[in-house]
C-alpha cells in the first residue's frame, strides 16, 4: 500500500482511528528496522508532541507537520510493503496508545520528556546538541524543549463575552 492511500484513509476515518492508522505508520517509516524498544520511543514522541498541541491536536496532524516525520518528509509514492513490519507497527501503536491514556504517572516511559529524535547517520538536525535522554537503535532521543500538555479551557474560564463556539 502506498503513503498516500494510508493517509488519505487517515483523513476519512473517525478522529481516534485515523491516529491509530497514522501513528503505525509513523513507526513503521521511521522504525520499522529497529528494535522494539526503539519503535515504542518512536510512538511515544508523537504522542507527546499531540499532548502538547504545538504540532497538532491530533497524531495525524503531528506527524504530518511539516518535516517533522516522516510521513511528511518522505515520497507520497512510498509503499509500506513489509507485512510483517506493518503488523509490527500497528501492534506497537496500538500498545502506546493504551500505555498513553493511562495517567501520566502510571506510563511506562521509554525516553521521559523526550520531544524530537534523529538517526545521526542519515541527518543532522539544528538541534542535535539538545539533552539526550537516550540513543535506542539507530535514533538518539532528544529533549529539546519541555512540552507540557495543552490546557483545555473552560467556558467559565474565557473572559466574558467569548465562548469557545
Amino acid at each position: 500500500m502506498k503513503l498516500a492511500w494510508i493517509l488519505w484513509l487517515a483523513s476519512v476515518l473517525p478522529p481516534q482511528t485515523a491516529d491509530s492508522l497514522c501513528l503505525s505508520t509513523t513507526v513503521y517509516l521511521e522504525a520499522r528496522d529497529q528494535s522494539l524498544r526503539g519503535q515504542q520511543a518512536v510512538a511515544e514522541v508523537a504522542l507527546r508532541r499531540r499532548d502538547s498541541g504545538l504540532w497538532g491536536t491530533t497524531v495525524c496532524q503531528v506527524v504530518t507537520a511539516n518535516k517533522q516525520f516522516a510521513p511528511s518528509l518522505v515520497s507520497p509514492g512510498t509503499r509500506l510493503n513489509n507485512s510483517e513490519a506493518w503488523t509490527e507497527s500497528v501492534n506497537v501503536a496500538l500498545a502506546a496508545e493504551r500505555n498513553w491514556a493511562l495517567p501520566a504517572g502510571q506510563r511506562k516511559e521509554i525516553v521521559p520528556g523526550a520531544s524530537h529524535f534523529a538517526a545521526l547517520a542519515i541527518a543532522s538536525p539544528s538541534w542535535r546538541n539538545a539533552y539526550q535522554v537516550a540513543t535506542i537503535g539507530d535514533h538518539t532521543f532528544y529533549k529539546v524543549q519541555k512540552l507540557k500538555p495543552r490546557r483545555v479551557v473552560a467556558e467559565a474560564e474565557l473572559p466574558k463575552g467569548i465562548s469557545k463556539g
